[in-house]
């Protein structure tokens, strides 16, 4: 192991017991409603539900899928569908919580770039989802993944926050203020208490390394692993109200930036071609 390869293993292991440690935060949020879900609430948004249409009776395999609630929305749906996740903790939750509600999904424990050992076969559908990207360090292999498990004539769909987005000050309460860089040559570390959905919580674990990709470099590396896109969006509205400071959630449930219109999200739609 070089040098290099030592210093990803330790990025991805701080990151890891990062997320371990967020598990039972998230569990207990109003973010994820956990009990509303185990009720029969999805944790899906009309951005993926309108893009994938009806998944009754196909395969379809979840990237990064935390503790699996919407790995679990999609088998509600009728899917046959797989979670991956690098947390333990969280599969482990996520294994947990399909038993108590009856639904029938497989989880594996992994990091993206390790499934290949841990996981055969093609999928209908790989998926993926909200803030997943930039945990990733190389989205070429990421992409050549997502490949490998699609079958020729299969689905694949993202929807993520906007990259440009990312170059603001979020803890700014009252206007917008470039801050990071939009493209970067290496890890971004950050230390904080909280999280998105739990922004109380006090953590052991505050370190964590981002890598931010810009727009570009998702759409390339996925053409070059032989995903034909299909269907780029933008979006003025955003799943999280913590992405900027001061941002305010409508009654449609997505949030805005009160008087911008910036693109806060963006989606991909891709097939694989049949051979």
């Amino acid at each position: 192991m070089d040098n290099g390869e030592r210093a990803m293993e330790r990025y991805y292991d701080v990151n890891r017991r990062c997320w371990d440690e967020l598990v039972e935060f998230h569990a207990k949020s109003e973010e994820y409603n956990l009990e509303g879900f185990m009720a029969g609430e999805s944790s899906l948004h009309s951005v993926e539900l309108e893009a994938l249409g009806d998944v009754s009776g196909k395969s379809l395999l979840h990237l990064q899928c935390h503790f699996g609630l919407d790995t679990l929305s999609w088998a509600r749906l009728g899917a046959k569908a797989t979670g991956i996740d690098f947390s333990e903790t969280a599969i482990e939750l996520a294994r947990e919580v399909a038993g108590k509600i009856g639904v029938e999904a497989d989880f594996v424990h992994c990091n993206v770039y390790d499934l290949p050992e841990h996981l055969d076969g093609e999928f209908d559908i790989v998926y993926t989802s909200y803030g997943a990207l930039c945990w990733l360090h190389d989205l070429s292999e990421w992409a050549r993944i997502v490949s490998l498990y699609l079958r020729p004539g299969g689905t694949f769909f993202m929807a993520e926050f906007h990259p440009f987005m990312w170059v603001f000050d979020d803890e700014d309460k009252s206007e917008l203020k470039v801050r990071f860089r939009y493209w970067s040559d290496g890890p971004e570390y950050y230390e904080s208490d909280g999280s998105y959905a739990a922004p109380d919580a006090v953590l052991e674990n505050r370190g964590s390394y981002n890598w931010p990709h810009p727009l570009s470099e998702v759409v390339n590396s996925l053409i070059n692993a032989g995903i034909t896109i299909r269907e780029l969006r933008e979006y003025p509205y955003s799943v999280d109200i913590t992405q900027i400071g001061f941002m305010e959630k409508g009654e449609d449930g997505y949030s805005r930036i009160p008087d911008y219109n910036l693109p806060l999200m963006y989606s991909i739609k891709g097939t694989k071609d049949s051979k």
